[in-house]
């Protein structure tokens, strides 16, 4: 109050008047971060993901996953990496290889079926009492197709697992998770349909080559 009796109005509590700048030197207020300061405690870092390396030919090491590779590349990665569950592995490795699997199976399990019925309609005879008798022996090729699926089957167990321990890498999950799909199935094409995690690049071993 002035000594003519009027109120004197001011801001509360030593706040800055509007459109006041602060004085030089005075610390910010309460929660206003300086420039160029580093982040407080607690607060996290945006995470940026680190680029894969190519060899000379364009393709990346083996220890490392190949997003966007193409069918054959898939093929042949697939049995370079037999063993490995260590690493990464993309969902376009892990689709192209499933494509073919499906094709192999189709032509050594499919074909063995359709010679056997082939060769069966045409040694199958009816006799008067109504009996279907089959004679003659199958053709061998077809039990050559038949092995030939067996010893696919027996093979690609291994980097069949490696493979899909990669692929929940490549999503920042464990490998063990996808035991899951034994007891429910459909969990394997979750999985394989799973986006990529930058933080998955901690199962990498590029040690390993």
């Amino acid at each position: 109050m002035t000594n003519d009796g009027t109120p004197q109005w001011g801001p509360p509590n030593g706040e800055q008047p509007y459109g006041q700048q602060p004085q030089y030197g005075q610390p910010p207020q309460w929660g206003q971060q300086q420039f160029g300061a580093a982040p407080q405690y607690g607060q996290p870092y945006a995470q940026v993901p680190q680029p894969i390396p190519v060899g000379p030919d364009g393709t990346p090491p083996l220890w490392a996953p190949w997003y966007g590779v193409g069918f054959f590349d898939a093929f042949i990665r697939f049995f370079k990496k037999y063993a490995r569950f260590d690493g990464r592995a993309s969902r376009s490795e892990y689709w192209y290889w499933f494509l073919a699997n499906a094709i192999v199976t189709i032509v050594l399990y499919g074909g063995f079926i359709a010679v056997l019925l082939s060769w069966s309609a045409g040694h199958s005879s009816t006799d008067e009492y109504g009996y279907t008798r089959t004679e003659g022996t199958p053709p061998y090729w077809a039990f050559a197709l038949l092995i030939l699926f067996g010893v696919w089957c027996i093979g690609t167990i291994v980097p069949n697992l490696a493979l899909s321990w990669r692929r929940m890498h490549d999503a920042n999950l464990p490998g063990p998770l996808w035991l899951v799909s034994f007891i429910a199935s459909p969990a394997a094409i979750v999985f394989g349909c799973l986006p990529a995690n930058p933080a998955g690049a901690q199962y990498d071993r590029p040690d390993l080559g």
